[in-house]
């Protein structure tokens, strides 16, 4: 059979508007996956930086700069970079608050609307682009189109 795996074929008595509400949440949530890889960008360099300031304020004291090297130690060293908060702080409560409910409505809805069915808006654009019975233009995988 051609076309979509029952997976991402839309239930029936559900509406192209909902089809589309649906697309635009998961699209919503696909881009804060994004901002969210960035903010583990952010918990990894600003990390790394931290742990490169020991060879700066080694090579300031050998350089004869201790009262620079002083200052670096004791002001910017294992600083928190935002009041109260070390990134992997910043990085839990990112995921625990505003990213845990984004996930859970972007479920709710799909379990409430879609019964539980992902990416809906998208396989209906694939199946309205696709050449039908052209190589590379498969339904899926393992379909002969």
């Amino acid at each position: 059979m051609d076309g979509p795996d029952a997976a991402h074929r839309r239930p029936d008595g559900v509406s192209d508007a909902t089809v589309e509400a649906l697309g635009k949440l998961s699209e919503a949530l696909e881009t804060v996956e994004r901002a969210r890889g960035h903010l583990y960008s952010l918990h990894q360099l600003i990390g790394h930086a931290d742990l490169m300031l020991d060879d700066a304020v080694r090579l300031f004291r050998a350089a004869g700069h201790g009262d620079l090297a002083d200052t670096i130690d004791r002001e910017l060293l294992g600083r928190n970079v935002i009041a109260g908060r070390w990134t992997f702080q910043i990085v839990e409560d990112f995921d625990d608050g505003y990213y845990g409910l984004f996930r859970e409505l972007d479920r709710r809805a799909r379990d409430e609307l879609a019964g539980g069915r992902r990416h809906l808006f998208e396989a209906e654009l694939k199946e309205r682009r696709r050449s039908a019975g052209r190589p590379g233009h498969e339904a899926r995988p393992g379909a002969d189109g």
